[in-house]
């Protein structure tokens, strides 16, 4: 906003340009003297009060500085106290983020090594069963194979008495067969009534069938 004695100065210069020329002159004019004294008295009244003003605002231009500047400086303070607190937002969130990273990987090995274990556990409880379970079949097979054994030789030693039962019967047979000859012959002469004949013991065919059991045994 320009002051009143700017106004002035503004209108004096319309004033003068309004102004007609003297005859046979193209630089001086006519003017109104009145007129052009009350505007430098209006001139006159105010130039002090602007010149006060001037003066007040040069005066206080070291306290508007100082203000400005101060204004200034804490507008400063303000972004750079906002700078470092951001910094220290982005550091607390880093280290955030590296702590979290840290957890979820320290999370990860150690449900890794239960996994191994529990997998090793169960190897361990599995190569175990095994172990004890081709144990008892051992066992138990050495115990079938000892209970064959022990039935095959009694059952061999019983054939063998048997066999041996046949051959004393053979052999008194044989010893006999002379004498049977003599009296089936002295008996012949003398008829005598037909009576159906006993049946022989068919005492190889059971050695044979025994020994077919033995052979199915082993």
């Amino acid at each position: 906003m320009s002051s009143r004695i700017e106004q002035i100065i503004e209108e004096i210069e319309e004033y003068v340009e309004s102004c007609k020329y003297q005859p046979l002159s193209t630089r001086k004019i006519v003017v109104d003297k009145e007129e052009i004294s009350e505007y430098l008295r209006e001139l006159r009244l105010k130039t002090p009060d602007e010149i006060k003003r001037y003066q007040k605002i040069i005066s206080n231009k070291d306290a508007i500085l100082e203000d400005a500047q101060s204004k200034a400086d804490a507008l400063i303070a303000d972004a750079q106290e906002r700078a470092n607190e951001l910094v220290q937002q982005h550091e607390i969130m880093q280290k955030a983020y590296a702590q979290a990273n840290e957890t979820v990987n320290e999370a990860n090995r150690q449900a890794q090594e239960i996994l191994d274990s529990a997998t090793q556990d169960a190897n361990n409880i599995r190569l175990s069963a095994i172990t004890y379970t081709d144990e008892m079949m051992s066992n138990i097979g050495t115990v079938l194979n000892d209970t064959l054994d022990d039935a095959g030789g009694k059952y061999r030693s019983f054939i063998d008495s048997l066999q041996s039962c046949l051959d004393i019967v053979n052999q008194n047979r044989q010893e006999l067969a002379p004498q049977t000859a003599q009296a089936a012959a002295m008996t012949s002469s003398f008829p005598v009534p037909e009576a159906d004949e006993p049946a022989e013991t068919d005492t190889q065919g059971l050695l044979d069938d025994l020994e077919d059991l033995d052979d199915l045994d082993e």
